[in-house]
Parts: structure tokens; C-alpha cells; sequence
């Protein structure tokens, strides 16, 4: 994967669960990780003292975090009812040059700062909360 636009990183949201997906706000910075525990399965035997790791074992996550600006009103909102009620909508990450990911998302997080003269601003966090499918670009 060449230099890619990070404005290209797309967070998008299922709104009404009807699989339409829509982008979540203005985001300016955008970042996603995937993480994957490992089960340590060393022992006596194991060949030189090294650690040995189970294959396929241990929990997968996801995680995202972004800033930036409401688009509109219903994004805001939409954002904010997820929150609180501890929703988990599906939603689909755009990564240029890439591929997709789709899946279940907690937002654990929402922050809201502005400046006296400046724009309304937000912070967002999600966490993964079921099978996230992945579909790379051909």
C-alpha cells in the first residue's frame, strides 16, 4: 500500500440498522488498531527455553479513536444516543488503498471541546464488540 490522503480514512455508520451506511462527522485524524492476545503455551519441553504461542488462540479486538467535527445534527445525535445507550450498531471503516472493515462497535468514549471563536470539536473512541469482517479492495 503506496502514500494514501488520511482525509481518504473513513468512519461510517449504520444510522437506522437497515445497512445504509453513513460517514460519521468531519474527521480530521482518524486511527484504527488491531490487536490479538496470544496464549502462552511454554513448557518444560519446549525446544531451547523458548516461548511458545497457541495458533488461533486468544481474543481479537478492534479499536478506533477520531477527532474532528460534526457534520450535522444527525450524526451528533445519532453519536450520542449510542452512547448512552449502550448500542452497538454495525459500523464500516473506510482504509484508502486497502480494504474495509465492517462489524459491531461500542463508542466507549465522546469528548466535546470548543474555543471561544472557533468551531464545536469531538473526540471518539469504539471498541470492537463482535466478528469484525474484513474485505480488502481489488
Amino acid at each position: 500500500m503506496g502514500a494514501q490522503n488520511g482525509k481518504d480514512l473513513l468512519l461510517k455508520i449504520d444510522m437506522t440498522g437497515d445497512g445504509q451506511f453513513e460517514t460519521v462527522a468531519g474527521l480530521r485524524a482518524t486511527r484504527l488498531s488491531f490487536n490479538a492476545e496470544t496464549v502462552d503455551v511454554t513448557n518444560l519441553d519446549s525446544t531451547g527455553g523458548w516461548r511458545e504461542l497457541l495458533g488461533g488462540a486468544g481474543v481479537k479486538t478492534a479499536a478506533i479513536a477520531g477527532s474532528g467535527v460534526f457534520k450535522d445534527e444527525a450524526t451528533d445525535e445519532r453519536a450520542r444516543q449510542i452512547f448512552f445507550d449502550g448500542e452497538t450498531p454495525d459500523f464500516r471503516i473506510v482504509i484508502p488503498g486497502f480494504g474495509t472493515v465492517e462489524g459491531p462497535f461500542q463508542i466507549t468514549a465522546i469528548e466535546y471541546a470548543g474555543t471561544y471563536n472557533g468551531e464545536a470539536t469531538y473526540e471518539m473512541s469504539l471498541a470492537s464488540a463482535g466478528l469484525i469482517d474484513f474485505s480488502a479492495f481489488v
